[in-house]
């Protein structure tokens, strides 16, 4: 006798069960996929991002100021490979500058992005990089399959045609040819670095748009987002005030911004 049982000896009840086992342990498989590779927000956390991306970034870089007496906008060297405005949570990746030959060097550079998701924000540190492309189109268009909401480069970056055409926002120090393969070793994910000149932690707010990038960090968002919006809202007003009075004094008089 076979020591298989056949078919034909089992019953549509245990039929049943086996097939009702296989799929929920299907389901609970690929709900844990789902929620390792599209982490959700909850509801202050998904409105305070909302918040960011309608804020002007200048609007947040004085409110920081004004709150923190910190300086935490990145310089005129930072900038975007093409018009953009965005805001998310920053994904940290520090590449060390090392001459090496080991094929698995920036291993963890590449399991950092598989990591992240919607409202992820890639930063990462290039020790001496600014003539070395940090990414490139392979990692822009991994970002962008993931829905992350842009990347910010304290080094160069490359492949820019072909960003642009998938529109992935990418913020760089410049844009170079070369690579990091074989000149740099992976230095760790989601620890604090310096992207810069501004320090940068995992889970910090990173906003940008046409007047450069700024790091919130996450302790202080909400109240430096609530005074970003009253600056916006006060600024916004002072035009049609201005036009009207043609005086910028009794403008800033009135609202008592600048």
């Amino acid at each position: 006798m076979s020591k298989f049982f056949p078919i034909s000896l089992i019953s549509s009840r245990g039929l049943l069960i086996v097939s009702a086992l296989i799929v929920a342990a299907g389901l609970a498989l690929f709900r844990a996929q789902q929620a390792y590779s599209r982490p959700t927000l909850a509801g202050d956390e998904a409105s305070l991002l909302d918040g960011y991306r309608h804020a002007e970034v200048a609007s947040v870089s004085d409110a920081l100021e004004k709150i923190s007496g910190q300086r935490m906008y990145m310089s005129h060297h930072m900038r975007p490979i093409f018009p953009t405005k965005f805001a998310g949570l920053a994904v940290t990746v520090l590449l060390r500058k090392e001459e090496n030959s080991d094929p698995a060097a920036l291993q963890g550079m590449l399991a950092a992005i598989d990591q992240g998701g919607p409202h992820s924000v890639y930063v990462m540190q290039v020790e001496q990089g600014a003539d070395i492309a940090g990414m490139g189109g392979l990692m822009g268009t991994a970002m962008s399959a993931r829905n992350f909401a842009g990347a910010v480069i304290d080094g160069g970056v490359r492949d820019v045609a072909y960003l642009q055409k998938i529109g992935f926002p990418v913020y760089a120090l410049g844009i170079v040819p070369s690579t990091s393969l074989t000149h740099y070793r992976f230095g760790g994910a989601n620890i604090p670095i310096t992207c810069d000149g501004v320090a940068v932690s995992a889970g910090d707010i990173v906003t940008a748009d046409a007047d450069g990038v700024v790091v919130v960090p996450r302790a202080r968002a909400a109240e430096v987002l609530a005074l970003a919006q009253d600056m916006d809202f006060k600024e916004h007003s002072m035009y049609a005030y201005i036009e009207k009075l043609k005086s910028i004094e009794e403008a800033v008089k009135k609202f008592g911004r600048l």
